[in-house]
């Protein structure tokens, strides 16, 4: 038996609570192909929760998005944020004493409008760089890479762990850091701007990895993959716009969540179709003359919701905790116009249950498609 040259990637976007879509399509994977596995994971912000959980885990790809999905599934605002009213409040106050003030240090600095100590505690239960690094040894994974986004530098750094051999790389605003990864790279990560503070990792400040990763399949690539298989969170649709009635003013959540849609799903987007066009390319070029460019040709796979996941969780505004609920609120959820941004930070049960099942019914009606993906690195025949 010869086995066709392949090396699969698994990238995972970013999104907050829409982190659990991509494990209901993970799950669902595994249970189609069960001998399937990706040697190269990258994630980042709440994917990158996800993907150093699957590296850390030491069985298969089934066993590990079963236990994923517990985990999201039983998921609670309390586990990932401080929502008490005297926390919430505290930070609110502090923000606004700054202001006023005009920066004079009256109290300690507000990082971020939450405290996520809660989701410390929780990612170290998630997270175990022990595991990671007997998986790379025992070579059952060939890399992780996890993105941050450097508030000093304002570079995309990606975390890579591997073998001693892992080739790194530089670009415009983007760079590699070879690294033994763990909760702090984790977190510093899934830093969203304004709601959660920013990481310390080896004595700088790092924000979410989306923030300034123009092209978040380069790491999977950098790191040898020739075909790619990626999770968007993003709901493709041409809605109808009415152009009789300018319509009233956007709210505030409105705003926000367009702004985290931008950081979050439009990158991913665009690095596709980047991608898809060097892919056309690259095949009018001359197999016996493609050694001369420094491009290859990656196959590339993304899978993405069937239903606006925006919609979905205005159906669960009303999960909220109080606090949470009324900041959200006064921001302008009740107008109808927020729903993508509380979509990043339902974290409640019922939401995230419905996500897990959108993402395997998705995986299920994609099931030829990821079945032509996963046999391209199956045995050729006798």
């Amino acid at each position: 038996m010869t086995v066709a040259s392949c090396t699969p990637a698994l990238v995972l976007s970013g999104g907050g609570a829409r982190g659990a879509y991509q494990v209901g399509v993970l799950r669902q994977i595994a249970r189609q192909h069960p001998e399937f596995s990706f040697p190269i994971i990258t994630g980042v912000s709440a994917g990158a929760i996800n993907a150093a959980f699957i590296a850390s885990h030491r069985e298969d790809l089934a066993e590990a998005t079963e236990q994923l999905a517990q985990r999201w599934s039983t998921l609670s605002t309390s586990t990932v944020m401080r929502t008490d009213i005297p926390a919430l409040l505290g930070n609110a106050l502090r923000i606004a004493g700054t202001v006023v003030t005009g920066g004079a240090r009256i109290a300690p600095p507000t990082r971020g409008l939450v405290n996520t100590k809660p989701l410390r505690r929780f990612l170290e239960t998630l997270v175990k760089p022990q595991n990671i690094e007997a998986n790379i040894r025992d070579g059952r994974l060939q890399a992780l890479a996890v993105s941050a986004t450097s508030y000093r530098t304002g570079d995309s750094v990606t975390f890579v762990q591997g073998p001693p051999d892992t080739a790194m790389w530089s670009r415009f605003r983007r760079r590699s850091h070879a690294d033994r990864i763990g909760v702090d790279h984790v977190l510093a990560s899934a830093a969203i701007p304004l709601f959660f503070p920013a990481w310390r990792v080896e004595g700088e400040y790092f924000g979410d990895g989306s923030l300034r990763q123009p092209y978040p399949l380069a790491p999977a690539v950098h790191l040898g993959a020739d075909r790619v298989l990626a999770v968007s969170s993003r709901f493709i649709n041409t809605p109808h716009v009415d152009d009789s009635e300018p319509g009233p003013y956007p709210s505030t959540a409105r705003i926000l969540g367009l702004m985290l849609n931008s950081i979050f799903l439009d990158q991913l987007d665009a690095d596709a179709e980047r991608l898809e066009r060097v892919n056309q390319i690259l095949q009018r070029v001359d197999p016996k003359q493609r050694w001369r460019l420094p491009e290859r040709e990656v196959e590339l796979l993304v899978l993405r919701p069937s239903r606006d996941i925006g919609r979905m969780a205005a159906l669960y505004e009303r999960k909220l905790p109080r606090a949470l609920r009324h900041l959200v609120r006064g921001l302008g959820t009740r107008r109808g116009s927020g729903s993508d941004l509380l979509s990043y930070l339902l974290f409640v049960p019922e939401f995230l249950s419905d996500l897990i099942e959108l993402g395997e019914r998705d995986a299920d009606l994609n099931r030829a498609r990821i079945s032509r993906f996963v046999e391209g690195c199956a045995p050729d025949g006798p």
